[in-house]
C-alpha cells in the first residue's frame, strides 16, 4: 500500500514517530517519508539514524496553516501525531493545549484537502472518552474534527479516521520511564496515586501495528479501538521495583482513576471485530450509506450490546505482574 507513496507525520520525532518510520521502511519502499515537528534538536538526532534517501524533515508547527500546506505538497497518506499531551501541564496552559490540539488538527484537515492526500489517519487517547480533564477535552474536539472531515470533503477523494488507544509502554508519556529513573536514583519507596488505579496498556509496535493496518480498514468517519490489555498500576510498580514499598499521593490535576475507551453512550454505534472496535460516526455525511459492519478489507463486524462500555477497570484482560515484568523488559 505504502511503495511508491509519499507519507507524512506530524509530530514525528515522538516515541510513536520513531518507531512508525522505523516500521515503515523496514516493510514497504516509499517514495518520500516526511518528518514534521517542531524541534530542530531531535530532527537532527533522528537523521542519523534514519537517512534513507527517501527521507524528509520539515520544521513547522502544526498551529502554521501555512506550513502545513506547504509540508502536504504530493503527499499520499498523513498521519497525525502531534499534539501537546501532558495532563497538568495542560490544566495550566490550556489556551496553548487549545492551539496545537484543536486548531492544529484545523490546519491538517484543511492542507490535506488542498493538497488531495488519500487517507488521514489521527492519533487520539483514551482521554478524549467522556473527558474530565482539558487535554481529553482538546482530543475529543480534534476527533470530532476528523470525522466531520469527511464531510467537508464533499466530492473529493480525502478520508480522515481517527486511532484511540491507552498508555503506551515505555514512551515519554508512560509512567515507566518515571518509575525506572527513580528506582535508578535509589529511591526508597514508589509514588502511586491511588492503589485502585488501573490503565489499558499497549506497545509501540502494537501501536504502529494498527494505525498501518487501519490504513486499509477505513472508509472514513469510523474511530478505531484496538482490544487491548489492562493493568493496575500497583502490579507495574511491583514488577518494576518488587522490594520497594509503594507512598500513596493522590491524583494529579485532571487524571482519572480508570481509563474508559469506549463510553456507554456509544455503545449503540460501536462495532466489534475480532481485535478492534470500530465507533461508527453519529451523523452521516454524504448520500452513500456505508455499512461500517464490513470493513474496506472485507473484515465483518457485529454490534455491541447496548449496555456495552470499553473500561480498563472491567476490561477482561488484565496483565499479571510476571507479564508486565517481561514485557518491559523487552522494551
Amino acid at each position: 500500500m505504502f511503495d511508491n507513496q509519499s507519507i507524512l507525520i506530524t509530530g514525528g520525532t515522538g516515541s510513536f514517530g520513531r518507531k512508525f518510520i522505523a516500521t515503515l521502511l523496514a516493510r514497504y519502499k516509499p517514495r518520500r517519508v516526511v518528518v514534521l515537528s517542531r524541534d530542530e534538536l531531535k530532527q537532527f538526532e533522528m537523521q542519523q539514524e534514519f537517512n534513507a534517501p527517501c527521507m524528509r524533515y520539515f520544521l513547522g508547527d502544526v498551529r502554521d496553516a501555512a506550513r502545513m500546506r506547504q509540508a502536504m505538497r504530493g503527499i499520499d497518506y498523513v498521519v497525525h501525531a502531534a499534539a501537546l499531551k501532558q495532563v497538568p501541564a495542560a490544566e495550566y496552559n490550556p489556551t496553548e493545549c487549545i492551539r496545537t490540539n484543536v486548531s492544529g488538527a484545523e490546519n491538517v484537515i484543511a492542507a490535506a484537502l488542498e493538497n488531495g492526500v488519500k487517507k488521514v489517519i489521527a492519533l487520539s487517547t483514551d482521554k478524549a472518552a467522556s473527558p474530565i480533564n482539558l487535554y481529553g477535552a482538546t482530543k475529543l474536539l480534534s476527533d470530532k474534527l476528523f470525522v466531520a472531515a469527511n464531510n467537508i470533503s464533499g466530492g473529493q477523494a480525502t478520508r480522515f479516521s481517527v486511532v484511540r488507544y491507552g498508555n503506551v509502554v515505555g514512551s515519554r508519556g508512560s509512567v515507566v520511564p518515571f518509575f525506572d529513573k527513580l528506582i535508578r536514583d535509589g529511591a526508597k519507596e514508589l509514588p502511586i496515586t491511588d492503589p485502585r488505579m488501573t490503565r489499558f496498556w499497549i506497545t509501540l509496535e502494537h501501536g504502529v501495528d494498527f494505525v498501518l493496518s487501519n490504513f486499509n480498514r477505513m472508509r472514513g468517519g469510523e474511530l478505531f479501538v484496538p482490544k487491548i490489555p489492562s493493568i493496575r498500576v500497583v502490579d507495574l510498580a511491583h514488577a518494576m521495583a518488587p522490594n520497594l514499598p509503594h507512598k500513596h499521593v493522590g491524583i494529579r490535576p485532571g487524571e482519572k482513576l480508570h481509563e474508559l475507551m469506549v463510553p456507554l453512550d456509544d455503545a449503540r454505534m460501536t462495532i466489534e471485530f475480532d481485535d478492534h472496535y470500530v465507533i461508527q460516526p453519529s451523523a452521516r455525511f454524504t448520500n452513500v450509506d456505508i455499512d461500517y459492519a464490513v470493513d474496506a478489507a472485507g473484515e465483518q463486524g457485529r454490534p455491541v450490546d447496548e449496555e456495552f462500555e470499553y473500561r480498563s477497570d472491567t476490561n477482561p484482560h488484565y496483565l499479571t505482574v510476571e507479564e508486565i515484568a517481561a514485557l518491559n523488559a523487552s522494551h
